[in-house]
């Protein structure tokens, strides 16, 4: 556990009943006369983005939309959306999306510049400098984008995905509304909330966990074991939606405390190569990981035991109590479905394992973080387990 810490996070943040409101006072507030609006056509084909754009238009600013992000974009599709946003003269950006669409609105805050651009910044992320202000309004409950300092980009010629971290990137103002995630569909759902997830155990069993990361990841932790099913199979369960959300941006501020560890840095290979959801990457990755852990956070995880179960507590020992959190990982994956295995499920063959344990290995960022040192006999193994 680090002895010196510090947390970061958004400025002001919203939720709860009607939080979408909050936009027209947001932007007024800032003086916005032209708003860049990041999001993507699955989101405005939904309907979802017509009241956010409604209330923009209310507070009197022009808006220039950007929708033309892939999933999970590469940094050079990522640069071609921001070089649009430099040409436009936009005085504030409003993101809403799932991470790809929010990680494209944090980098073009800070790349209003032409001396460099996202490819420079996988070298030298801390070039980057904030010019603009961001909203972030999340329409998944998930990835936690709107509070970190991150941005994930693939790089093809790598076939690896790569994260940029500076913490001009955080951004100004966050709004955490349900409707915004009411009629996403139940395999968006999974993988996201999954991600949450992850982010929430990783964070609470790193290397770099502090108290004020124990604060947010374990009341995420809590939050999304409890609610994660109930939010993805029943589209009526707006109070377990909000508290994915919540836990969500809890889970997001605790990796600006502390970080993920080798469940994420094992997964960007699946992503950069393979073009797995990031979310399933990781589901794929999370028992495995964790059970490859579990000696050196027995206690961690028997804590997590204590606060997140809430029904008849049986289990006595922390060898126990370890035990049922890292099951109950496991069973959330498999009862929302996502499935476990690269070979029969992505077709990701067998002789492909050396690219997998060299990439994986490449992510020392994250992987310093794990408290169980990982070799890469080790990444070898735990990806053959998971072929």
């Amino acid at each position: 556990m680090l002895t010196k810490y510090n947390l970061k996070m958004p400025r002001e943040v919203y939720s709860g009943e009607n939080a979408l409101e909050n936009i027209k006072p947001i932007l007024e507030k800032n003086k916005a006369k032209k708003v860049a609006v990041f999001t993507d056509k699955g989101i405005e084909s939904t309907g979802l983005m017509d009241y956010p754009l409604e209330l923009i238009k209310e507070a009197g600013a022009e808006v220039v939309l950007f929708d033309d992000l892939p999933r999970e974009p590469s940094y050079i599709q990522a640069q071609a959306v921001i070089d649009q946003f430099k040409a436009a003269g936009c005085d504030f950006i409003v993101a809403c999306g799932g991470g790809s669409v929010q990680d494209t609105a944090k980098l073009a805050s800070i790349l209003i510049t032409d001396e460099y651009g996202v490819k420079e910044l996988l070298d030298d992320p801390k070039r980057g400098r904030k010019h603009i202000k961001t909203l972030m309004i999340p329409s998944t409950a998930g990835t936690g984008a709107e509070a970190t300092p991150n941005a994930i980009v693939g790089v093809p010629e790598k076939q690896v995905k790569i994260g940029i971290v500076n913490e001009e990137m955080i951004v100004d103002y966050v709004i955490l509304d349900a409707v915004m995630i009411k009629k996403l569909p139940r395999k968006i759902a999974a993988a996201t909330g999954v991600d949450a997830l992850a982010h929430a155990i990783e964070c609470y069993t790193s290397n770099k966990a502090n108290p004020f990361s124990d604060t947010f990841s374990l009341r995420a932790l809590d939050l999304i074991l409890n609610n994660i099913l109930e939010a993805c199979n029943n589209p009526d369960a707006m109070d377990a939606k909000n508290q994915m959300q919540v836990a969500s941006f809890l889970a997001g501020v605790a990796i600006t405390a502390s970080g993920t560890t080798a469940v994420h840095a094992l997964s960007y290979p699946l992503g950069g190569k393979y073009h797995i959801a990031h979310g399933d990457s990781n589901a794929i990755l999370l028992a495995p990981v964790m059970r490859f852990n579990e000696p050196y956070c027995r206690e961690r995880l028997a804590s997590a035991y204590d606060q997140c179960v809430h029904t008849e507590k049986t289990c006595k020992t922390p060898e126990e109590k370890s035990a049922f959190i890292i099951e109950w990982l496991g069973n959330i994956v498999k009862e929302l479905d996502i499935p476990t295995s690269l070979g029969k499920a992505y077709g990701v063959p067998a002789e492909d394992i050396d690219f997998l344990v060299e990439a994986g290995m490449q992510q020392q960022r994250l992987l310093v973080n794990n408290m169980r040192p990982v070799t890469a006999e080790d990444a070898r193994k735990l990806y053959e387990e998971i072929l």
